[in-house]
């Protein structure tokens, strides 16, 4: 039996990249998996793949409404939540000075209030089973910066110290709150912010202590960890995976 067997997870941004191999990486583990995404079909596939009662859903993490409807389903076809991944995410790379405060908003409403949309529609169901697990996706672009990706940052940084406070107001009620965060990823979003560039990417891979990218797989080892009740005590906690390019 898995280290999930049983447990009803929510993935945001589950249809690609890193949200994709979370939700396989959970499913493996025995979770019953509702996988959400703004690309509808996208999920949909996600959940196919996975088999069993796994579903698909649309949801825009910038919408609160379309996150309640996420959150309603999943009780309705399960009756519980017991982890909740935000993984959805999104950036553009550029200079700040250079930068579209329309994009500005964009990045904001994605990385920082999708996370606080999906905690406060889920966390009371948590708290009224008098358990779960939340795992944020943050990134070490919140940790120590990335240049090129200031408002990014930003957002990210917030989801970190965000994590920090719920740990602390969700412990009395059994609910634990960890976030996780990624140094480069071979994604297609990294690909698309300039991470198909050979030089780019040779750069990082020569900082980059294993002399690697990190895969989605390399995340989902650990949210899975953090998700399962092997993680009983860590709350609170933030967890860079980027293969040492960043130590604390």
């Amino acid at each position: 039996m898995g280290r999930l067997q049983g447990k009803v997870a929510i993935v945001t941004g589950a249809g690609r990249g890193i949200g994709r191999a979370i939700a396989a990486k959970l499913a493996d583990e025995g979770a019953v998996m509702l996988a959400a995404d703004i690309d509808e079909a996208a999920a949909k596939q996600t959940a196919s793949d996975l088999g069993g009662d796994a579903a698909g859903v649309r949801t825009d993490v910038t919408s609160r409404e379309s996150v309640d409807a996420m959150a309603e389903e999943a009780k309705a076809r399960f009756g519980r939540i017991d982890v909740l991944v935000n993984n959805a995410g999104w950036d553009v790379a550029g200079p700040f000075v250079q930068s579209d405060p329309a994009d500005w908003d964009k990045i904001i409403a994605i990385n920082l209030y999708g996370v606080l949309h999906a905690c406060h529609a889920v966390l009371p169901v948590m708290a009224g089973q008098k358990h779960g697990a939340v795992v944020n996706i943050g990134s070490d672009a919140g940790r120590v910066g990335s240049a090129g990706e200031a408002v990014y940052s930003a957002a990210k940084g917030g989801v970190i110290a965000f994590t920090k406070t719920l740990a602390r107001e969700q412990a009395r009620h059994g609910v634990r709150v960890n976030c996780v965060c990624p140094g480069p990823t071979d994604t297609a979003l990294f690909a698309s912010m300039g991470g198909d560039d050979p030089k780019l990417r040779e750069a990082l891979v020569r900082a980059i202590p294993f002399r690697r990218l990190a895969e989605p797989s390399d995340i989902a080892g650990v949210v899975a960890f953090l998700a399962s009740d092997e993680a009983g005590f860590v709350t609170g906690q933030t967890v860079s995976v980027s293969g040492g390019l960043t130590m604390s």
